[in-house]
């Protein structure tokens, strides 16, 4: 869960209240595809219950679960993506449309401060991970918390509830 604490605790309320009010709930049955590699991502996702399989020809490359984001790569770059997304199991998932995010960045220059600031220490996380996963993680640093993160963590963790109970995965 720790992948949504990023977005949402950089977040104020009331574009937490926003995303709620503009998204939806999409269920999911194992085997369904939610993103295909090289095919344009409309939404962003972000997992409320179940587990998904980051799939690349055929090959399961990671598996991810509740709070973890995904088509995030493909809205901040308009690229298809380069793997696809698919459940494992029945999965809910919080989604929210590219077109919808952009007239919120558009119009709202706190919104989208916020939201691009979060996205980046997202991705620079999983960037870290993925460099340690491939061995080269430093000691010094493998149990650092960077309080930018820690400070709205529980906060973040209040808000992810509130989503959530509003699409009944509690």
């Amino acid at each position: 869960m720790k992948k949504v604490l990023f977005l949402l605790g950089h977040l104020t309320d009331l574009d937490i209240e926003w995303m709620i009010q503009n998204g939806s709930k999409k269920n999911l049955n194992p085997q369904d595809t939610l993103i295909r590699k090289g095919e344009d991502v409309e939404n962003i996702y972000i997992i409320l219950s179940g587990q998904l399989s980051i799939v690349d020809r055929d090959h399961e490359v990671a598996t991810i679960g509740p709070g973890e984001i995904v088509g995030e790569m493909s809205f901040l770059e308009s690229r298809p993506p380069s793997v696809s997304v698919m459940a494992s199991e029945t999965s809910v998932v919080y989604s929210i449309s590219r077109e919808l995010m952009n007239e919120k960045l558009d119009s709202d220059v706190t919104f989208r401060s916020n939201f691009y600031y979060s996205l980046a220490l997202f991705l620079s996380n999983r960037l870290r991970k993925t460099t340690n996963q491939l061995g080269y993680e430093s000691p010094d640093e493998a149990d650092l918390i960077d309080t930018n993160v820690l400070d709205g963590v529980a906060q973040a963790g209040a808000r992810f509830s509130q989503i959530l109970h509003k699409f009944s995965e509690v």
